[in-house]
């Protein structure tokens, strides 16, 4: 298994993302080889939170031109990790949203 700090790579901070913050669904870039139980034990131990459920995206990178020559941006796994009610939320979002 991998540190927990090099299966969360970024926070994902778009509107669609923060529009989540109030049910406590949180979105991180992960690891691409990294799986949903990976995830959420990452995520328990970094941040000290309970997850209550991982859904994980995996996202095709962008087709990038410059002249005649195409190329991609690299492609990335989206992670929407969801607390459990109980839970307290993320810091680093909460102070975010206020």
């Amino acid at each position: 298994m991998q540190n927990a700090h090099d299966i969360i790579i970024r926070p994902v901070l778009t509107e669609k993302s923060y529009d989540f913050l109030p049910s406590k669904v949180y979105t991180f870039i992960v690891d691409k080889k990294a799986s949903k139980t990976e995830v959420k034990q990452a995520v328990e131990e970094v941040f000290g939170v309970k997850v209550d459920s991982v859904h994980t995206v995996n996202v095709l990178g962008k087709i990038k031109r410059q002249g005649a020559h195409e190329g991609r941006r690299p492609s990335v796994k989206k992670a929407y990790v969801k607390l459990k009610k109980d839970s307290k939320g993320i810091e680093f979002f909460d102070s975010i949203t206020q």
